[in-house]
């Protein structure tokens, strides 16, 4: 029997008879252990996230708008007086500090696609990131086009964005009706998706920059580039110049929430120590034997360095991002009141923004798909097929999060004008109508495409 067969019988064994999850108890084997699996499903992000959506609107239009307005303006305080504390409304807490860990978490996703993942080289990167260029370009044309002249022009990169976790949800409850090419097809455009608004947001949604903090960012920076390069691997380390780095960059001007990008991006996304079988006997003495503390140590060490730094942190930090941070975000975002619903419709900014999502991310990500293959740039990988290019692209118009993110940055709690809060509604009833339409129109197309296609040797296997 292998080690790691061993290992898992011993895991099995000690789960089984430790754990509440693990006894064979009725409450246990008909609530507990399902809802574990659904909490670790692709699904169950996207859930949490669509439930708080819901919260917020029946919140703003059945128990009054004014109550939700006042949880948003509730002040907190924290820091240490005398050297710096942070006082700030619910609103922006969220909006700047805890959408600093979701951007982490994109940043460590970023980091392992790219270094280990779908996106290490340049020939598995090009067709998803052709697609994507596309899915960006084109609604932002959109927008533009129906915005020209107007005030709400600077909005034009709302539509770019795609939510990874609405999208994955959305084709994840076709089950093993998507092969796992496409759903790597989909998760590599989201993610070049989310680097091109991450760039969007440092380049064109900044305050007005202060020298002294900018040179204070970029020494941190420096500080993470040298901890990597001299093979620090503590991870209170990284936590503690992350954190100083998102302070830095709020006083700087540039967005905080590009600080957790950078903290995630310099995050080591390759495991210290190789898997090798010579190293087995550390496990083995982890798990059989009786040792001293130092022994203890090293084993621990050894065993616990075979993942990655980034894998534990993303281990740890996912489910907090999609089942705290982002359904918090929903709740203070999407409150948006129904009662102007009609008169919002109308207005450009809400058109640009359907139409972008809805037809622009269609015809973006499946036209520049169809110019990739047709020139002989790329080739469609098995188990894809055209009319399935054309769903994803439809899912890839849920824009939600980031898209919310962005109309924020631009119209929200920085335009104290009449105006920009108009816009922001509009925004708003934009982004969560284009979403729930691209939503419902992906899911009908990759269905209608199933039935119309082959299956793969892949879907057999996703």
């Amino acid at each position: 029997m292998m080690l790691r067969d061993k290992i898992a019988r011993i895991s099995e064994y000690t789960y089984s008879r430790h754990t509440w999850l693990g006894r064979k108890s009725y409450l246990a084997s008909k609530l507990g252990v399902p809802t574990r699996r659904f909490l670790h499903s692709e699904i169950a992000g996207g859930v949490v996230l669509f439930a708080a959506t819901l919260i917020a609107l029946v919140w703003a239009n059945v128990f009054g708008d004014d109550s939700y307005h006042h949880l948003l303006e509730m002040r907190i305080r924290v820091g240490v007086e005398g050297f710096y504390t942070y006082d700030a409304s619910l609103e922006e807490w969220v909006h700047d500090a805890l959408m600093a860990i979701f951007f982490f978490v994109v940043g460590l996703e970023i980091k392992k696609e790219l270094v280990v993942g779908e996106l290490h080289s340049v020939k598995a990167a090009a067709l998803p990131g052709i697609a994507a260029i596309g899915g960006m370009t084109v609604p932002a044309l959109i927008y533009v086009a129906f915005n020209a002249g107007e005030p709400g022009v600077s909005g034009w990169a709302i539509p770019m964005a795609t939510d990874i976790a609405f999208a994955l949800g959305v084709v994840s409850l076709l089950g093993n009706r998507v092969s796992r090419s496409l759903k790597i097809f989909l998760l590599s455009l989201a993610i070049i998706d989310d680097i091109a608004s991450i760039l969007v947001i440092a380049a064109f949604y900044t305050d007005d920059l202060s020298g002294l903090w900018l040179l204070m960012t970029l020494l941190l920076v420096g500080v993470l580039a040298i901890m990597r390069f001299v093979r620090v691997w503590y991870m209170p380390m990284y936590i503690v110049v992350g954190l100083f780095l998102w302070m830095a960059c709020l006083k700087s001007g540039v967005h905080p929430t590009i600080a957790g990008v950078v903290l995630g991006l310099f995050t080591p996304a390759r495991p210290l120590i190789e898997a090798r079988q010579e190293n087995d006997w550390v496990v083995t003495k982890v798990l059989y034997a009786n040792t001293n503390f130092v022994r203890m140590r090293k084993a621990i060490f050894e065993v616990r360095e075979r993942l990655s730094m980034a894998d534990r942190i993303h281990h740890i930090l996912h489910p907090w991002s999609s089942f705290v941070i982002l359904p918090l975000f929903a709740l203070t975002s999407a409150g948006v009141s129904l009662g102007n619903i009609g008169e919002s419709m109308n207005s450009s900014v809400t058109l640009g923004i359907v139409v972008g999502l809805v037809v622009g991310k269609l015809v973006g990500v499946s036209l520049f798909t169809w110019l990739a293959v047709r020139v002989g740039m790329c080739k469609l990988a098995e188990g894809i097929t055209w009319g399935k290019v054309v769903g994803i692209g439809a899912v890839s118009g849920i824009g939600f999060t980031v898209s919310l993110f962005i109309a924020k940055l631009e119209f929200g709690p920085g335009g104290a004008s009449m105006e920009h809060n108009l816009l922001m509604e509009q925004a708003k009833v934009g982004v969560l109508s284009a979403s729930a339409l691209a939503a419902v129109i992906g899911f009908v197309i990759l269905v209608f495409s199933h039935r119309g296609g082959k299956p793969s040797s892949q879907d057999s296997q996703a």
